[in-house]
């Protein structure tokens, strides 16, 4: 058998990598089969280690400016054609930020900026940027600032960091942006298509889980609206109410107004870097997954990309997640073959993480040893 493994991260537990790696010895308990691994992202996390690992290229660390104006060491990738790719979430991530304080009135993209510079100064002029898991409601503005874009208040002094802070703009100065972005093309790795403002808008609908309360929520929302009116007012566009734009706290719209970006769905993305059509063309099982799984996987994720890819082949799907959630069948009907849950006895969702990779490695032992009762062609 040829069984190619593409699953995405289980979030907060593994990697992708790491999720290919107890596939693979889950399977080999059973058969010498033939293991093509190719880790999956969809634009949040792990998403330059899966381009890294399908494409070929380097991941290079590098310390920049943290969501709280800190220094942390953050990292981006670049393919062996050039291409460089950043995770937002490397250096402006909602995980690098303890619970306790949070607050998208004051964290900053500035991060994503320097990563960016740093890339177009090893010559990259082709970017892939993955913008799930952030900390920021800034709009993208402290990604600009960092590329020599000034905010100015109503005195011509620059404003600080943060969502909080985007009231304050006056005029928007670009004479100093970096013009080598100009000779460069940005996409955009995104699974959602929120507007920036509104009730669906990124403050209302992600604010939260970054710590905003409902009042700040208010505050923030009504300040990316003011923002979009000076950046319509500056470039001649709004791009407020493009899908994606209210993705990654507004960073959709920033890298649209500021860096002329197109957004694209992440995993579209990934499964044309790593030639994953060529590859589920020929194998005789696709094994998908992620840290949990259920109707809005349906939604751009990552299981769901592979599943629909590989109806169009007739390949069997398997789905193996840590959790299987409300009205995960509906997957079913765009090329799921069954579905799996790590979990094989009462557990709390703590100790599901900690044993992930044991659990894998024994669940797709199972399946193995199941499909094998069966004659193989």
């Amino acid at each position: 058998m040829k069984i190619l493994l593409a699953p995405d991260s289980f979030k907060g537990s593994l990697s992708s990598k790491e999720v290919c790696n107890a596939l693979e010895e889950g399977i080999k308990k059973v058969i010498n089969a033939e293991i093509i691994p190719v880790p999956i992202a969809d634009g949040g996390e792990g998403t330059v280690e899966a381009l890294v690992m399908s494409a070929g290229g380097e991941i290079i660390d590098a310390y920049v400016t943290g969501p709280l104006g800190e220094k942390v060491k953050a990292f981006y990738g670049i393919l062996n054609d050039g291409t460089a790719v950043i995770e937002m979430a490397a250096s402006s991530g909602l995980y690098l930020i303890p619970e306790h304080m949070r607050n998208p009135l004051k964290t900053t993209t500035y991060g994503v900026g320097e990563l960016i510079k740093l890339a177009l100064e090893r010559g990259c002029r082709k970017f892939i940027i993955g913008i799930g898991g952030s900390a920021t409601n800034d709009g993208g503005a402290g990604m600009a600032q960092a590329l020599g874009v000034r905010f100015l208040d109503i005195n011509g002094n620059e404003i600080s960091y943060g969502g909080g802070e985007l009231n304050k703009i006056e005029k928007i100065d670009l004479s100093n942006i970096d013009k080598r972005i100009y000779d460069s093309e940005f996409i955009v790795a995104s699974d959602v298509d929120n507007p920036l403002c509104g009730e669906r808008g990124a403050s209302a609908v992600y604010g939260p889980q970054k710590g905003a309360t409902p009042e700040m929520v208010k505050i923030l929302d009504e300040n990316l609206k003011h923002f979009a009116q000076i950046v319509t007012k500056t470039t001649g566009k709004d791009y407020s109410n493009i899908p994606g734009a209210g993705a990654a706290g507004g960073l959709g719209f920033g890298l649209m107004a500021f860096l002329n970006a197109k957004l694209k769905p992440g995993i579209e993305i990934v499964m044309e870097i790593a030639k994953l059509e060529e590859k589920i063309k020929d194998c005789d099982l696709v094994v998908t997954g992620e840290g949990d799984t259920d109707f809005q996987t349906v939604f751009g994720k990552a299981p769901a990309g592979i599943a629909k890819l590989a109806k169009k082949y007739g390949k069997p799907v398997i789905i193996l997640s840590g959790g299987l959630g409300k009205n995960y069948k509906k997957l079913y009907d765009i090329g799921v073959t069954a579905f799996f849950s790590i979990v094989n006895k009462p557990m709390s969702i703590e100790e599901a993480m900690r044993s992930a990779y044991s659990l894998i490695v024994d669940r797709m032992e199972d399946i193995m040893r199941t499909i094998l009762v069966y004659p193989q062609d």
